[in-house]
């Protein structure tokens, strides 16, 4: 049985006391929610930090709470949305109510991480912020010496410690680039990003909030733009009044493996029938979620499928998968054009 490392563990009372100690303890402290992707890490050293601060304890951190929707500005209610607290268990977030009933694809996407017993215990904010993934990476440590490490987890002796790697560099997936292509392989994000989330950032110094799409970047080892000393607090969706959306995912199992392929898909259907907005994001196709611009080609039109096809190809243009998850990688993407088109054309086929 493989054991974590020795760590200090510091049970914080608050934001501002786990902002505080998140600061203090620098790139050697980490934060514990649910710790299912945390602790497994820390197993394989792929993650040592030698300060773990747990958030459960935070009760502003948990709950679905009407209000709080809304553009990336300032905080207030909002009518309509919802706010949810990022320490709200995926299992907690897929049976709200009011979640199934107006954000449809982030029920779906909670309900789909992993099995019952993980949902119960992973968090929104958890999975968000969930570490990349690669088949070079997630692996025991005596493994990664065998093929002399890689870029992102380079060994436990200085190794990938709250992303402050050193030693080598070298991306098995792409021998000949200078950075890290593991993949983003959170299920929640694309269905947020669809929906128009927002989320708060706290620090000591107070906090921000940011369209959920810019929290991210386009890198396999620093693939999020979260600030030293910041917390994710908060997630808030905008009102939902005509709005339908979707999760497809395609995994080797109907249960708990990672997406090799996640489509989120929403549309805003005006009187009459023809689309006034829709968004499409993929997942797990790039170490970042990636919105497809030409879903926004089908304003103005109706949802047939000679105006889904173009968007389908769109995406599967857009779409980078590589050698570092499950399943051939061509045929991964071909896959988005097959799956895009099935999420838009259930969303045309669903009654309002």
């Amino acid at each position: 049985m493989m054991r974590a490392p020795d760590f200090r563990y510091y049970a914080a009372r608050s934001v501002r006391d786990a902002a505080a100690a998140l600061e203090d303890g620098g790139n050697a402290a980490m934060l514990l929610a649910g710790g299912t992707d945390l602790v497994p890490n820390m197993k394989r050293r792929t993650q040592t930090p030698a300060l773990v601060i747990g958030l459960r304890g935070i009760g502003e951190l948990r709950g679905v709470r009407a209000g709080g929707g809304g553009g990336g500005g300032g905080g207030g209610r909002r009518a309509g949305g919802l706010t949810l607290g990022a320490c709200t268990t995926l299992a907690e977030v897929a049976a709200a109510p009011a979640v199934g009933r107006r954000y449809r694809a982030l029920a779906l996407a909670a309900g789909q991480v992993a099995t019952p017993q993980l949902r119960n215990m992973g968090t929104l904010g958890g999975n968000l912020c969930l570490d990349t993934r690669c088949t070079y990476y997630d692996q025991s440590e005596e493994w990664r010496r065998a093929i002399n490490w890689c870029m992102k987890a380079p060994g436990s002796n200085g190794g990938h410690a709250c992303g402050t790697p050193d030693g080598a560099s070298l991306c098995w997936v792409a021998t000949s680039s200078p950075r890290c292509w593991a993949v983003s392989s959170t299920d929640t994000a694309p269905a947020l990003i669809a929906l128009g989330a927002t989320v708060t950032l706290a620090r000591v110094a107070g906090r921000r909030r940011l369209p959920l799409e810019k929290l991210y970047r386009d890198d396999g080892m620093a693939y999020l733009t979260r600030e030293p000393g910041e917390i994710l607090t908060a997630v808030h969706l905008p009102a939902a009044a005509g709005w339908r959306s979707t999760y497809w995912k395609l995994r080797r199992r109907g249960s708990f493996d990672f997406p090799v392929l996640g489509v989120a898909a929403a549309v805003r259907f005006a009187t009459g029938g023809a689309v006034a907005d829709a968004r499409v994001v993929l997942g797990a196709v790039a170490s970042r979620p990636l919105v497809v611009p030409e879903a926004a080609t089908l304003a103005g039109s109706r949802l047939t499928d000679e105006a889904i096809e173009p968007v389908a190809e769109a995406a599967a243009a857009l779409a980078t998968p590589l050698d570092n998850t499950d399943f051939a990688l061509a045929w991964r993407k071909k896959m988005v054009r097959h799956y895009v088109a099935g999420a838009l054309r259930e969303l045309r086929d669903t009654p309002s």
